[in-house]
């Protein structure tokens, strides 16, 4: 926040006009991109979900509860080996995938690249509607969608500056991330609790100190006129937001969720 009063005190008149009027255009193409992906993301679960199961019991070939069954599809992506691929297919891209496509693609590259990760997320997460009621994962879905929105508008407004937050949160997220593989194998109810918990409480910070950060970004940049580098930026910034979003509601659902 220091280095957005410091750029913005520095220019005056029009020049302070044209960093609030891009900032604001900047923002807007962040969510933007972030809601189309979201989109993509439940479309394609709930499109994948609904050809993995049937309620025909000939067309068989396992079952979920009494009156859903799974389809050959759905033997493939949920009961077999390929659901590991499936699972971890998302994070690896996130690790390797985004990156090289940042360096490599241009904005509109980069962005359909995006897209296609958001379709990927969705065969990832796409078992909630297996394990969940559809009135459960709507109602969580908006819980999250308001909490993400204060934070959000926390992380842009505020006078404070929370950039330190940033490593200790990264290091919150990569202990999840191996607390979360050991519980695949421990299958603890009690341990998968406090993972859920605390997944909540580190990707609302996140939502925060992403916003707040996306906006710095903008600012420290935006005076140089890379309008490509700027495109890219903001669809990266709209990966991060989705991720926090996206990963608090599969948190709360966790804790919330209604099962079948």
């Amino acid at each position: 926040m220091a280095e957005y009063d410091t750029v913005r005190s520095a220019g005056i008149g029009a020049r302070a006009a044209a960093i609030d009027e891009g900032l604001r255009a900047h923002m807007n193409k962040v969510y933007s991109t972030m809601s189309i992906g979201m989109l993509i993301t439940f479309a394609a679960a709930w499109a994948i979900a609904s050809l993995a199961t049937t309620t025909d019991i000939n067309a068989a070939e396992g079952m979920v509860h009494e009156g859903t069954y799974l389809t050959g599809l759905g033997m493939a992506i949920y009961a077999s080996p390929l659901k590991w691929v499936i699972m971890f297919a998302p994070l690896a891209f996130v690790f390797f995938g985004f990156g090289a496509a940042m360096n490599r693609l241009s904005a509109a590259g980069v962005q359909l690249t995006f897209f296609a990760f958001a379709a990927l997320m969705g065969l990832s997460i796409s078992s909630i509607f297996l394990i969940y009621t559809g009135f459960s994962v709507i109602q969580v879905f908006l819980i999250t969608a308001i909490s993400f929105a204060g934070l959000s508008l926390w992380g842009y407004t505020t006078k404070k500056d929370i950039s330190g937050w940033g490593s200790f949160l990264i290091m919150g997220v990569i202990g999840l991330i191996v607390a979360s593989i050991i519980n695949i194998f421990l299958g603890s109810g009690v341990m998968q609790l406090a993972i859920s918990v605390l997944g909540v409480l580190i990707f609302a910070g996140l939502t925060a100190y992403d916003t707040q950060n996306i906006k710095n970004t903008y600012i420290a940049h935006a005076q140089h006129g890379d309008q490509e580098w700027l495109a890219k930026a903001a669809i990266s910034g709209a990966l991060n937001l989705y991720l926090d979003f996206i990963n608090m509601f599969m948190f709360l659902l966790q804790l919330l969720g209604d099962r079948e």
